[in-house]
């Protein structure tokens, strides 16, 4: 089947349906100019997998120094980055009553709320907080307070307890936040389509999603395009850039960005 003729009935299954999820992951932000973490080729943890032990729970205790100065690398490419069309696509379905009623996102950029989007859950935080990693101090820091201290000294050290700073995202081997993973699940269990949109559906629990949306009756939309271990129970799956497919459903739904 073509990707014209997935394009139209991906747009024939949103127009049918009443309650959609989205679910996004990396793929959404590549083109916005902040790297993949997991692709088989740019993957950050492809390139460098040493890396990754920094954004570990563990990692990030043991040498929280290393940690902020890989992410003084990685921080310009949020700090540009620009709501995509797929992001405004998503935007859009929100708006124009096409029932889109939350985003389910794996990114920590916080492109979607930029892009408009209202109802957002972020499964593994934002880094636009961060808070001191101090027992018995509560603190919280906004990104414009974390990146000064930066600037002044590394590891960032909360001014009250002397404390290390750290951003509001989760890292590997800690718990996904409990109230967002239950809006999430409730969310899946009311929506009759789960639009997945640049995720590779390989990080649990977030990679048990569809089949909880599938297991309440919904239908599955994957636009990816790397394949996933859904695409042969997908209702459709689009194998195509995200902002090419968003241009595509766009004109397909009859709508503008």
């Amino acid at each position: 089947m073509s990707t014209d003729r997935e394009i139209e009935r991906a747009a024939s299954i949103i127009k049918e349906s009443k309650a959609i999820v989205s679910l996004t992951g990396a793929g959404i932000s590549t083109s916005a100019g902040i790297p993949d973490f997991r692709s088989p080729e740019e993957g950050l943890w492809q390139k460098d997998p040493s890396k990754m032990m920094l954004f570990t729970d563990v990692g990030f205790a043991a040498d929280p120094k290393g940690f902020y100065e890989f992410g003084k690398e990685l921080l310009p490419s949020f700090q540009g980055a620009r709501p995509t069309l797929a992001h405004r696509f998503l935007a859009r379905l929100e708006r124009e009553g096409f029932g889109l009623g939350c985003v389910i996102t794996q990114n920590i950029d916080g492109l979607h709320q930029r892009a408009g989007s209202k109802n957002v859950i972020e499964m593994h935080g934002g880094l636009s907080t961060g808070r001191c990693t101090g027992r018995t101090c509560s603190k919280e820091f906004t990104l414009e307070d974390i990146l000064q201290k930066v600037e002044e000294e590394l590891p960032p050290l909360c001014p009250q307890c002397r404390a290390v700073i750290r951003p509001n995202i989760v890292l590997f081997g800690e718990a996904l936040p409990e109230e967002a993973y239950q809006r999430a699940l409730e969310s899946l269990k009311d929506c009759d389509l789960l639009l997945v949109m640049g995720s590779s559906l390989v990080v649990y629990p977030v990679a048990d999603m569809p089949e909880v949306a599938m297991g309440n009756g919904a239908k599955l939309i994957i636009i990816n395009l790397q394949p996933t271990q859904y695409n042969g129970r997908a209702d459709v799956v689009i194998n195509s850039s995200l902002d090419e497919a968003a241009r595509k459903l766009v004109k397909a739904l009859g709508t503008t960005l």
